[in-house]
C-alpha cells in the first residue's frame, strides 16, 4: 500500500464498527481499525484483556485465546473491509456470512495482555456474492495465526 492509497482512521472508531457490523458483546472481536485500502487491505486492532468471559473456562490459571475466536477476528476485520464501500443503507440490508477455512495456522498462543492486529488482503472479491481472503493474526511482529476465508454476502 502507498500512502496515496491508504485511508487514515477517524470515522472508523467504535461506534462505525458497531454500525457495520452486527456483532455485539462478547462477540466482536475488534476494537479499532487502523487502515484501509478499499476494497484491497484493512489492519484493525484488538486489545485483549483478562476480564474477558472466555477466560473463566479457557483455561483456568493458563489463560489463552482460543484459535477459533482469533479467526473469527479475521472474519470480522475481512467484513469491514468488504462492508467499508457500501452506501449506510445498503449496509443495514447487508449480511456477511463467515463460509469457509482453509490453511488455518497457529503459530503462538494469544494471552492477556496482547495487542492483536488484524491484517486482511482480500484474494478474490465478487459484488454481491462470494469473497475470499487472506489474513494474518499479528502480534507485535510475530505472527500467532494466519488463514484463508471464505465469506458470502446475502440480504438480511
Amino acid at each position: 500500500m502507498t500512502e496515496s492509497q491508504i485511508e487514515q482512521p477517524g470515522e472508523w472508531d467504535i461506534r462505525w464498527i458497531l454500525s457495520v457490523l452486527p456483532h455485539r458483546y462478547p462477540m466482536l472481536l475488534v476494537d479499532r481499525v487502523l487502515a484501509i485500502e478499499p476494497g484491497h487491505r484493512i489492519v484493525a486492532l484488538k486489545n485483549v484483556t483478562i476480564n474477558e468471559e472466555v477466560f473463566l473456562g479457557h483455561f483456568p490459571g493458563h489463560p489463552v485465546v482460543p484459535g477459533v475466536l482469533l479467526i473469527e477476528g479475521l472474519a470480522q476485520a475481512g467484513g469491514l473491509l468488504l462492508l467499508h464501500d457500501l452506501p449506510a443503507e445498503r449496509r443495514q440490508q447487508t449480511l456477511l456470512y463467515f463460509s469457509g477455512i482453509e490453511k488455518a495456522r497457529f503459530r503462538r498462543p494469544v494471552v492477556p495482555g496482547d495487542q492483536v492486529r488484524y491484517e486482511v488482503d482480500v484474494v478474490r472479491f465478487r459484488p454481491g456474492g462470494t469473497s475470499k481472503m487472506a489474513g494474518r493474526v499479528m502480534v507485535g511482529d510475530v505472527v500467532a495465526a494466519e488463514a484463508r476465508l471464505t465469506s458470502t454476502m446475502v440480504e438480511r
